[in-house]
């Protein structure tokens, strides 16, 4: 008998996790897809000063509810969450009712497996995808299957519907963008996917990333009306510059956050986390301001990177997927060697490199371009 008893199939995992080094060995840190501009003077001392006045209050629980934090993340929804959209085909508005929240997105999705998928079911997505998804669905004895993307990442509908048509999944993910190849997702294909998926299931769609969007790229939010077995998921840790905060929510019919309920833990959001969360959505549009910037640096470095000689995936997140090379590790170690920390993952020959300032993201590419003389 092997100590501590833990449950076979975990036996000899490491635990999920991005390097995180020290900034004097890696001043530039390009590899977990933070927003590189911290949150102003004003907004910090409002976070500062809402957590100050429920602090003489935490000898009781929250509300569980979390009643004012569904009405305002519903309010910037209705309001911004359709940012990039040029063309908005609805007139979607959000209420609380539709709207749930947790400690990051992470914890959204694992309660949305804990409620929808499990023992006899089985969660799907379409590789390459966010690695974290199939250890959702381990973690919840739910099965997982992966499906294929197409060359360019997009997901092929024949594809997708033999997939489903297979395996029947309770829940379908799809990123999008996607992570790690910042690709978004046609309305369509969302649209197809939750017509195969029926009543059986749900369709969750993952806009981490959603802000960074380009003009003219629909949010899946559009959908929302035509069908009630569609989620999308949100978080504040990117375009809000929340990383920290750890506060990821999702908007979808009603009654899908009436099953969450049954599975989340009691008191799930901390008095703290909900008064922080309230105080940095009343700065969005300075918050907010920043995706603009960031936009641009991101095109900017598709552009050079390609210019390189090197493949760039097109991206609406705030990251850029490059490549190919022959040996990635060896540019990717070279890189740190040189101070940058990016991030190793994606398909083989691949590496990610999330946008940061205008400064690092010229250190990157002097940094790039020395790496690839060498080898």
């Amino acid at each position: 008998m092997t100590w501590p008893p833990l449950r076979p199939e975990l036996a000899g995992i490491e635990p999920y996790g991005a390097p995180q080094l020290p900034a004097d060995r890696a001043p530039v840190q390009l590899n977990v897809n933070e927003n590189p501009y911290g949150p102003s003077a004003e907004c910090v001392a409002d976070i500062a000063r809402a957590v100050a006045e429920v602090a003489p209050t935490l000898n009781r629980y929250p509300d569980r509810e979390f009643v004012a934090l569904r009405e305002a993340l519903a309010a910037y929804l209705s309001r911004d969450g359709f940012r990039g959209s040029q063309a908005r085909t609805s007139t979607t508005e959000i209420s609380a009712e539709m709207v749930w929240a947790a400690n990051g997105s992470n914890e959204v999705m694992l309660q949305l497996l804990q409620a929808f998928g499990g023992p006899g079911r089985t969660a799907v997505s379409f590789a390459p995808t966010y690695s974290m998804y199939p250890e959702y669905a381990r973690d919840t004895a739910t099965t997982w299957v992966m499906g294929r993307r197409e060359e360019d990442f997009a997901i092929d509908l024949d594809h997708a519907r033999a997939v489903v048509a297979e395996h029947r999944p309770s829940v379908v993910l799809l990123p999008s963008p996607n992570n790690p190849t910042g690709t978004a997702l046609p309305p369509g294909t969302v649209t197809a996917l939750c017509e195969a998926v029926g009543d059986d299931g749900i369709v969750v769609v993952d806009e981490a990333y959603g802000e960074f969007r380009r003009a003219g790229v629909a949010s899946a939010l559009e959908l929302l009306p035509a069908h009630r077995n569609l989620v999308v998921t949100r978080t504040m840790s990117k375009a809000f510059a929340g990383a920290g905060l750890r506060l990821g929510y999702l908007a979808a019919h009603p009654a899908i956050c009436d099953a969450i309920r049954v599975v989340r833990l009691p008191y799930h959001l901390s008095a703290v986390t909900q008064a922080a969360a309230l105080a940095a959505l009343r700065h969005a549009p300075e918050l907010l301001g920043k995706v603009d910037e960031l936009r641009v640096e991101r095109d900017r470095t598709v552009a050079w990177l390609r210019a390189q000689g090197l493949e760039a995936a097109d991206s609406d997140a705030n990251f850029v997927l490059f490549g190919r090379f022959d040996d990635r590790h060896a540019v990717w170690q070279g890189l740190l060697d040189r101070g940058v920390l990016i991030r190793e993952t994606g398909p083989d020959g691949w590496l990610r490199v999330s946008v940061g300032t205008a400064e690092e993201m010229a250190a990157f590419q002097d940094a790039l371009l020395h790496v690839m003389k060498e080898i």
